[in-house]
């Protein structure tokens, strides 16, 4: 693993106070300064090393609770779990890291949501799932790769968004919404594995795709 350069360094250590001090000054130049005032770094120093747009702010964000993360889920925390607790044990001592910044997350929402922001918004939801699923021993490389990110992408996706408007207590509700989400996770893999499993129903997934791309006449 490649040893971060000074400033690279320095974004890390600021990234998750820039998004707390972004609920109250949103995702702009004043966070990084408060962040930067906040832990004792010369704001100067501060302002080269988070990028200047919200877009950019809120990525150092989320790689940052990417690493908190997975610095949380050591192997002795990780040892004994079934998948199912692995993966909702995941998401939400996810919430639980990002709850300082919940009020900004629902503005980074929306900025990311923009037009010129998909793309980047994809490829964070992706890297996230994609983290998720490797901190919980995840090792497939065929199509069951893709699909696993996927669905966990769109549960964290539609829990997150459920957290941000719960105002039950402990946040009640958005416990119960995780649940329904990983049973439905949990049906999907269940019906995968019979699929696979069911030899008249197999289906080779280079013929399928060459038939979406070169469709019969």
């Amino acid at each position: 693993m490649d040893t971060p350069t000074p400033l690279e360094q320095l974004r890390r250590r600021l990234a998750l106070a820039v998004g707390e001090n972004a609920v109250f000054d949103g995702w702009t130049q004043q966070a990084v300064d408060a962040a930067a005032a906040q832990l004792g770094v010369d704001p100067v120093q501060a302002r080269l090393a988070i990028p200047k747009t919200q877009a950019g702010m809120i990525d150092v964000y989320i790689q940052e609770v990417d690493r908190a993360l997975e610095a949380w889920f050591t192997p002795e925390r990780l040892s004994g779990l079934k998948i199912r607790e692995k993966i909702r044990g995941l998401v939400w001592r996810r919430l639980e890291i990002q709850a300082p910044a919940r009020e900004a997350l629902r503005r980074g929402l929306a900025i990311l949501a923009m037009p010129q922001n998909a793309p980047l918004a994809m490829r964070i939801s992706w890297r996230t799932a994609d983290l998720m699923w490797r901190i919980a021993g995840d090792t497939s490389t065929d199509f069951n790769h893709y699909t696993k990110r996927l669905t966990l992408g769109a549960v964290y996706g539609s829990t997150l968004v459920a957290w941000l408007d719960d105002q039950s207590e402990a946040f009640a509700d958005t416990d119960a919404f995780l649940d329904r989400r990983i049973d439905d996770v949990m049906q999907f893999e269940k019906w995968k594995a019979q699929w696979r499993g069911s030899s008249d129903r197999r289906l080779s997934l280079s013929r399928f795709l060459g038939r979406l791309r070169y469709p019969p006449r």
